[in-house]
């Protein structure tokens, strides 16, 4: 079963993309479309019989083949199997296969293709190709197979989103995209390299049972000795920022929404941006004897929460707005995965990806419906024109902006799915910092996203249309094969959260139950006394203070981990915080739709004067803090400015004119003299004899050859 999972969309993807001649166009991409629902059944299957307790570690493999023999480099082709794992399955296969059913009808009729040109079974083809690698991905049993699908996935990713390749702005959306993952997959490589040099072996098992001999090990890297277990935690997150978009090397995602907006909901809903909090997760085991590393991914995720919120609420592209988004809510992921709840963290990755996918499928509605209009600025009014769309589109906005009942959270949540997932972050981050700097970044960022999201809806489906109005009068409803992966989809952002929040975010043995891994509660060792570790420990879990209580979700090395970072205890903390703290986020909700209101309903002129009067601020969040202005001045400049060196210089002067200055001057110099020589008198030839007979005998007198 499990192998039919993973290799099903590439068996669609090489009969859509190289059988469609024999086979059709449609029966193409049925097939492709087919097989991904398969899969997609197929997973659902695995994740609701998987039972932890059945395998060691919660864990079994699937072997394939053998792939790798090098040396003491020996490891398999083979599927790893977990709660891990079933997850990501059902989010990559049930979102990929909705996309391709989406797909037929929002490609029907593409204006960036002439009429005849057969781009349909291409673009099923690079779906189904983008579903393998990713599946290849989390299914891993070795770094080196995870590498080898994280790079299938950057290459997907490259076609997909140039995928208009006759538009010059599609094409340098896929470059950048490209160029700026190179960035981040140089240092997950050299994390493995890392990992290969002290352990010996890229296999999870057997990198996982080493980390705690490790602990006090160092590194030489660079200009100094590092803490080997921090440095290479800090060398995988560097890949994960680069696929999950985190501040930094976040650019490339924005101008990614070039791509046909199902290519969209599948990149960044589900599947590619979700690859980085994956990586930090399956690694758990390493990060918790690195401390400094996950105080790092804590800061730079609520960071990047707030950067994205912010540029969210200026932006008027819809599909942008939904993608500084998405950026914003990994970042939530990223500070659970930090702060040692991993389940919280894969909680919201799971509710994100339904409610997400929505809502960039909605947008394509939308987009579709206005004839591929994609500044709100020209829609208005559209809720009576598209009203399954608009319902569709209200539900996932609920979902993100967290409408829930906190009052009944203490008990049991009842909201809508990132209402739950969203509000166990944002308690965990206030356990894990007792209330820091992550715990007010994501409350801030919850009203921003707030705001952006009411705003969306209040511009596209509210007030009078604007624009274009032969385009308003045409406007339509999608068609039904457009509309049901919504319904689906909404199924998920309503009920997600409230069905899987105990298995989550319950208790510790509830949650450990779930996943297959025992309550790791290890000693906060201290100088003598070693021998009473785990009361030690327990006292500490008593008093707040470092004792650990963490899942790695993998289940190794399990007990004995030492985590002496204030972020212990997390889960159950988070359940006992303030009453204020659990409402934090409802207000926060509410703020940002009141403002939207106000702003955007009843005071439609406000944003305008308000760009006007705060018009430095305005600019800075249009222009995204100015991080491409900056990467462009420090990075492209100076290399354009080399290349146009080398090309100039190097290459035009010195090779060119070396090599011209041969042919044109120096070689038919010779050549003459050479003519000249050839007379054609035997007198010159004879005389010619004598001096190399002359010259000869003066050589050899004056070096002794005469000797």
């Amino acid at each position: 079963m499990e192998t039919i999972i993973l290799f099903a969309p590439l068996v669609g993807a090489i009969l859509c993309g190289f059988g469609w001649k024999f086979m059709g166009e449609k029966p193409a991409q049925w097939t492709a479309t087919s097989l991904l629902f398969l899969s997609a059944f197929l997973s659902w299957i695995v994740f609701l019989t998987l039972d932890p307790a059945a395998h060691p570690n919660g864990t079994y493999t699937v072997n394939i083949l053998r792939w790798i023999e090098s040396g003491t480099l020996s490891t398999d082709w083979a599927i790893r199997m977990d709660r891990l794992t079933a997850i990501m399955l059902i989010v990559i296969t049930t979102v990929s296969a909705l996309v391709h059913l989406y797909s037929f009808g929002y490609m029907a009729h593409d204006d960036n293709f002439k009429e005849g040109e057969s781009y349909r079974p291409r673009f099923f083809a690079y779906l189904s190709f983008f579903t393998f690698a990713m599946l290849m991905l989390v299914t891993a049993d070795n770094l080196v197979q995870m590498f080898f699908g994280w790079e299938g996935v950057g290459v997907a990713s490259y076609l997909l989103i140039g995928f208009y390749f006759k538009k010059p702005s599609a094409n340098a959306a896929a470059i950048k995209a490209f160029v700026v993952n190179r960035v981040g997959d140089f240092g997950f490589a050299l994390g493995i390299f890392a990992l290969y040099m002290v352990t010996d072996s890229i296999r999870f098992e057997d990198i996982f049972a080493a980390i705690p001999s490790l602990q006090e090990h160092t590194i030489s890297f660079m200009w100094r000795d590092w803490n080997t277990l921090n440095l290479i935690a800090f060398l995988l997150f560097i890949g994960a920022m680069g696929k999950s978009a985190q501040l930094i090397l976040h650019t490339w995602l924005p101008d990614a929404m070039e791509g046909p907006t199902p290519v969209s909901a599948l990149i960044h809903a589900a599947t590619m941006v979700t690859a980085g909090v994956f990586l930090v997760c399956r690694m758990s085991p390493l990060m918790e004897y690195a401390p400094a590393a996950t105080s790092f991914i804590v800061f730079l995720g609520a960071t990047t929460a707030f950067f994205a919120a912010t540029v969210g609420l200026v932006q008027n592209d819809i599909k942008r707005v939904i993608a500084y988004s998405t950026c914003s809510q990994l970042g939530y992921m990223f500070v659970a995965a930090g702060l040692g709840v991993y389940s919280v963290a894969m909680f919201h990755l799971l509710t994100h990806a339904f409610f997400k996918a929505m809502l960039f499928l909605g947008a394509g509605s939308v987009i579709h419906a206005m004839h591929h209009e994609q500044d709100m600025r020209n829609y208005g009014g559209l809720r009576h024109k598209i009203p399954k769309t608009f319902w569709m589109m209200m539900i996932g906005t609920l979902a993100i902006t967290g409408v829930g009942i906190p009052l009944l959270y203490v008990g049991f949540p009842v909201g809508f799915a990132g209402f739950v997932s969203k509000d166990a972050i944002i308690e965990s981050a206030y356990a894990g910092t007792h209330g820091g700097y992550a715990f007010w970044m994501l409350v801030v960022a919850a009203l921003m996203t707030s705001f952006y999201s009411w705003r969306l809806m209040f511009l596209t489906f509210y007030g009078q249309p604007r624009g274009d109005k032969h385009t308003h009068e045409h406007a339509h409803e999608s068609p039904t094969i457009m509309l049901v992966p919504l319904y689906v989809l909404a199924v998920g952002a309503v009920f997600s959260g409230m069905l899987w929040y105990g298995s989550f975010f319950g208790s510790n043995d509830k949650v450990g139950k779930f996943f297959g891994v025992p309550y790791a509660e290890a000693a906060h060792h201290e100088e003598g006394h070693d021998d009473h570790g785990d009361d030690h420990a327990d006292d500490h879990a008593e008093e707040g203070g470092h004792g650990k209580a963490h899942y790695n979700l993998v289940g190794e090395p399990g007990e004995g981990a030492i985590h002496n970072s204030p972020d212990n205890h997390v889960l159950n903390e988070a359940h006992e915080v303030p009453v204020w703290v659990k409402l934090a986020p409802f207000f926060a909700m509410l703020a940002g739709l009141a403002l939207a209101y106000q702003m955007y309903i009843r005071r439609p002129d406000w944003p305008a004067k308000l760009a006007t009067q705060q018009a430095p601020l305005y600019q800075f969040l249009l222009n995204k803090w100015y991080f491409d202005e900056i990467y462009n001045a420090i990075f492209v400049k100076p290399a354009m400015a080399l290349g146009r060196l080398l090309w100039k210089q190097g290459d035009t002067n010195t090779i060119d004119g070396g090599i011209n200055g041969l042919a044109m001057g120096i070689i038919p110099f010779f050549t003459r003299l050479a003519g000249r020589a050839q007379s054609g008198y035997i007198f010159g030839y004879a005389f010619a004899m004598v001096l190399g007979i002359a010259v000869l005998l003066t050589w050899v007198t004056l070096t002794g050859g005469a000797d």
